[in-house]
């Protein structure tokens, strides 16, 4: 078993691990009402599975659709009704069992439900496990513009099973790759370059890509300075998903699209070399994750208006120089044209 600690808790990453999910939840959580945040496919891939394994628990389901859009205030609603119409009290547990919408959805509901209430992630998709399930941030999507709010809730424990991502379609498991992608790009070489000839990975590309957040979100817990590099390809990936409203792209899509227009844009601002570009570009393409004609910045830059990292002097933005290595810098309308 890997075991990889961050500020407030303990990460675990390990094949089969759901099957000692008792023992671990033990170790943060002496009580017996557990509360599952779920979707409904994962529930219907796993349900009768995850309550034989937590028989020993008093288990409550709570089931919300599959997708981007359950990131809203009407769902949000809907689970915190649910969760009180089903008698949770502030001592319970609630677990998030699910790919990142699930986890985000969950992990916001957690942090203001009774003002607080603990919460496990247990991430079922690539994507999750190697990204949002990490970091403590937790939200839902506005109209305007997505994860404009949150709030920074850190999990009692994140259990990370790579056995889930047996039942992921090869377009959901490219959606994880994304990010993988992108975790090498910023912050570490080794695995930007095994990501190159690999398209399968285990659990050792698997907690490099979770390594690269964990240092970054160390330095950085709040989203002040450094944590932004983990946002190299969201500011255009974001004003992708937003433009197509969730439906055409999914979010390792949006962001490869992303990759590619902040590389574009290193070079236009000579911080990044073409030959990364083309490089890039080439793997994405066999990862299925793009497609040619490219998307055009241009399409899109009227919605990175509402983007968080905008700030009075201008946008702050994340180029890559060479693989491993990431800078913020500040973009300003002209640059954008």
């Amino acid at each position: 078993m890997i075991s990889i600690s961050m500020a407030d808790y303990e990460i675990y990453l390990e094949s089969n691990i759901i099957y000692h999910l008792p023992e671990h939840l033990k170790k943060i959580y002496q009580g017996r009402g557990l509360f599952v945040i779920t979707d409904r496919h994962v529930y219907d891939l796993y349900h009768l599975k995850l309550a034989h394994i937590l028989s020993e628990y008093q288990v409550q389901f709570v089931v919300i659709e599959p997708g981007e859009k359950s990131k809203s205030f009407e769902a949000y609603r809907n689970v915190i009704d649910t969760l009180i119409e089903k008698g949770i009290k502030r001592t319970d547990l609630i677990l998030a069992f699910g790919g990142g919408v699930v986890g985000d959805l969950a992990g916001f509901v957690a942090s203001t439900l009774y003002r607080g209430i603990p919460y496990v992630q247990i991430p079922t998709t690539l994507l999750a496990q190697v990204d949002s399930s990490i970091g403590g941030k937790v939200g839902i999507d506005l109209p305007t513009g997505k994860n404009l709010i949150g709030a920074f809730y850190q999990p009692k424990l994140v259990i990370i099973d790579p056995e889930l991502l047996l039942t992921l379609s090869e377009r959901e498991y490219h959606n994880g790759l994304a990010e993988m992608i992108k975790a090498g790009l910023i912050g570490d070489k080794k695995l930007y370059q095994y990501l190159l000839t690999h398209e399968r990975v285990r659990e050792t590309e698997i907690a490099s890509a979770i390594q690269v957040k964990r240092e970054v979100v160390l330095s950085d817990p709040y989203d002040h300075g450094d944590r932004m590099k983990l946002n190299f390809g969201h500011t255009f990936g974001h004003a992708i998903e937003k433009k197509h409203h969730y439906e055409t792209y999914l979010h390792g899509e949006a962001i490869s699209y992303g990759m590619l227009i902040a590389l574009e844009i290193g070079i236009m601002m000579n911080e990044t070399k073409p030959e990364l570009f083309d490089e890039v570009k080439a793997l994405l393409l066999e990862r299925k994750l793009i497609k040619e004609p490219l998307l055009a910045k241009e399409d899109y830059k009227d919605h990175i208006i509402h983007d968080k990292k905008m700030t009075a002097e201008g946008l702050k933005f994340i180029v890559v120089p060479k693989p491993g290595e990431a800078k913020i810098v500040i973009l300003k309308p002209e640059d954008l044209l």
